[in-house]
């Protein structure tokens, strides 16, 4: 297939409280299963007040993210040099392998983060602390 157009309502919710294997509990839509990526990994994540993906970092994967609704409080940066730094609606952000980052809705309502990551590798979070610095 050379193309294809999703609406996001026509992407299944995935409740990850459901999948031990996964944390956090929150909800998300695979926009890459529905639209089938090889190289990228795309997904809605839905925060509800004071959830949050806990600091941590990838060995392979750049991460690209994007404030759809709500406003966040990011971790970025480093083991020991870590930055807070706050987030709303049209806010983008990235990390780069092995950069620890992290982030909490601190909103009132629903948050909505677009992540997308490459190359599209299961590449399971690492911690920060145990990188060491080039």
């Amino acid at each position: 297939m050379e193309y294809k157009v999703v609406h996001t309502d026509d992407v299944p919710m995935t409740d990850l409280s459901a999948v031990d294997e996964i944390p956090p509990d929150l909800q998300i839509r695979a926009i890459d299963e529905v639209l089938e990526t090889d190289d990228v990994q795309i997904k809605l994540w839905y925060f509800e007040p004071g959830e949050e993906i806990q600091y941590h970092a990838h060995s392979e994967q750049e991460e690209l993210f994007y404030v759809v609704e709500g406003e966040f409080s990011l971790k970025l940066g480093r083991s020991g040099e870590e930055e807070f730094v706050d987030a709303g609606p049209g806010t983008f952000w990235i990390a780069k392998p092995e950069i620890g980052h992290g982030h909490r809705y601190v909103g009132d309502d629903q948050g909505v983060v677009l992540a997308l990551g490459a190359p599209a590798v299961e590449d399971p979070g690492l911690d920060p602390h145990e990188i060491e610095a080039e």
